[in-house]
């Protein structure tokens, strides 16, 4: 989708903002100079903070964590007590599970199984390196969304790429994705959305192609998007979605 969203993307801006900070594909690919990055999902964030302020440490506790099955169900059962060492637990995690998947139980425990990818590094020193180099300088914060972009102004760029899936069609679209992300969040989004357009700034939203999320962000411009999904366990039930960017 990088392409696309790219398309959309304003040449020049002042500064980035970015309140659903997943795998910050788009700010690692702009790496704009100044930027607010944030999710409510505080073991990410601490994740990133870590990556930017203590790397040599991450870099450390990787090093000891090997590429293998049952490798890999004792450390998603372990514990850590330092910051560090639960970013690089983090990492390793979401790098060796199924898809690569983030999902947690009721309890809040990690509960994606290995992977099998032997091949892929844990420790990725030139990657990891990198990534804390792009993030020096920028604000890393647990905040929700709209609290996140309050300073935002105009010719500032903000990139919103909330949760959602568009797997479950017109009768189970909005009661599964709830579960996710609620239905008044998504009306909250696109009332934030809205007031940050009309103030100067540029907008781009990503979401889902359906009837429901469309009626919200009436007046927007919409870019369709066909992209491949991959979550399906089987490749065979793996294809097309559409999604859309909203600007």
């Amino acid at each position: 989708m990088m392409s696309d969203i790219l398309a959309l993307t304003p040449k020049k801006f002042d500064h980035y903002f970015e309140p659903f900070f997943g795998g910050g594909a788009l700010f690692f690919t702009v790496a704009p100079t100044t930027a607010t990055l944030s999710d409510i999902n505080a073991e990410l964030i601490d994740t990133y903070v870590q990556v930017r302020d203590n790397l040599d440490a991450v870099l450390t506790y990787l090093r000891r964590m090997p590429n293998t099955e049952a490798d890999y169900y004792r450390i998603r059962s372990m514990k850590p007590r330092t910051p560090a060492g639960n970013a690089a637990r983090l990492i390793y995690l979401c790098t060796l599970s199924f898809n690569g998947i983030h999902r947690r139980n009721r309890q809040g425990d990690f509960n994606v199984p290995y992977g099998y990818k032997y091949h892929l590094k844990p420790c990725d020193e030139h990657r990891l390196r990198r990534t804390s180099e792009v993030l020096q300088g920028k604000k890393i914060l647990v905040q929700d969304f709209e609290s996140a972009v309050r300073l935002a102004r105009r010719n500032d760029l903000v990139y919103f790429d909330p949760p959602y899936t568009v797997a479950h069609g017109n009768n189970g679209f909005i009661k599964y994705n709830a579960t996710m992300f609620s239905w008044s969040d998504q009306k909250r989004l696109a009332s934030v959305a809205r007031r940050l357009k009309e103030t100067g700034c540029n907008v781009i939203v990503s979401n889902a192609d359906h009837s429901s999320i469309h009626e919200l962000y009436t007046g927007f411009n919409v870019h369709l998007i066909q992209r491949h999904s991959v979550m399906a366990a089987s490749s065979e039930y793996r294809r097309p979605v559409q999604e859309c960017l909203f600007y």
